[in-house]
């Protein structure tokens, strides 16, 4: 499903739907209790329902820019074996929906991935004859080089083989670069180092003619994570680390300009940040 569009200056963002649910974000983020949630009054109704139920989104956004358009994450993609069942062999638009939007999949320059966790690399790649090949065969991809160096040396993980079937089929067609977390993509968008969800986790700023906004990526995974940043998510590596990182990450942005897309936040997806008594919510 084609989202939302953003303009921040020259750069148009526009928002690519696999999933939005209810339900699902408390194995996420297990301190976030409905009682408590409902507690939080300001994230009703569009990023929790009456009973406190939190809603959630896996999406891909594309940051259409003066000299290059790039897809920040590529969710779960098509065809993939997943032990989650509500991500295993998805059969959905995706592709689609970008032309859609206008952005064919040889359109793309650059694909960022914040980082390489399973619901942000699937559409890295796609089955073609039964062989996993580069989804956007005309792009370059942007792997974060302490986030590749970790995740590869620490195997296929839980979820399934993403590894073999979306992360090393880019590499092995020397589709990629390795990157810093705080490198410069091109003049409008850079990366701010937010580790703690993984060793290597960046989030991307995108500044054009005097605005602002970032993607978060996963350094928070919902907006109930700003009224308290020290919920966890589960699938933090450190955990101390990833609460020093919101912390901090919320002390620059809130009363700032800059408009907040959080990675896995339902419809409508951004807001501005601003501080509620010892706290922050999100203003949208």
């Amino acid at each position: 499903m084609v989202g939302e569009v953003w303009q921040i200056g020259d750069v148009k963002i526009t928002r690519i739907v696999e999933i939005e649910a209810t339900g699902g974000m408390s194995r996420i983020i297990p301190d976030a209790k409905r009682e408590l949630v409902r507690e939080i009054e300001w994230l009703y109704p569009h990023f929790s329902d009456e009973e406190g139920r939190m809603r959630g989104a896996i999406h891909a956004l594309i940051v259409d820019t003066p000299d290059r358009n790039i897809v920040v994450d590529t969710c779960i993609g098509n065809d993939k074996e997943r032990a989650v069942p509500a991500w295993n062999n998805l059969q959905t638009s995706f592709l689609s929906d970008f032309a859609e939007a206008g952005y064919p999949r040889e359109s793309i320059d650059n694909v960022m991935c914040t980082h390489l966790h399973v619901d942000h690399v699937g559409w890295n790649t796609m089955l073609v004859d039964g062989k996993w090949v580069p989804t956007f065969e005309n792009a370059r991809y942007l792997y974060g080089e302490t986030e590749f160096e970790h995740w590869r040396g620490e195997g296929e993980g839980d979820y399934g083989p993403l590894l073999a079937d979306s992360i090393m089929p880019v590499f092995d067609a020397g589709l990629v670069d390795l990157v810093q977390q705080d490198q410069q993509i091109c003049p409008e968008i850079r990366l701010v180092p937010t580790p703690g969800h993984t060793p290597g986790h960046a989030s991307v700023m995108i500044e054009s003619k005097g605005e602002s906004a970032l993607i978060t990526g996963d350094f928070l995974h919902h907006p109930c994570q700003f009224a308290h940043p020290e919920w966890s998510s589960s699938p933090d590596v450190d955990r101390p680390q990833a609460i020093a990182t919101r912390r901090a990450m919320y002390e620059k942005l809130a009363g700032s300009p800059t408009l907040v897309i959080g990675t896995h936040f339902a419809t409508p997806t951004a807001g501005h940040l601003v501080k509620d008594g010892d706290t922050y919510r999100l203003d949208v």
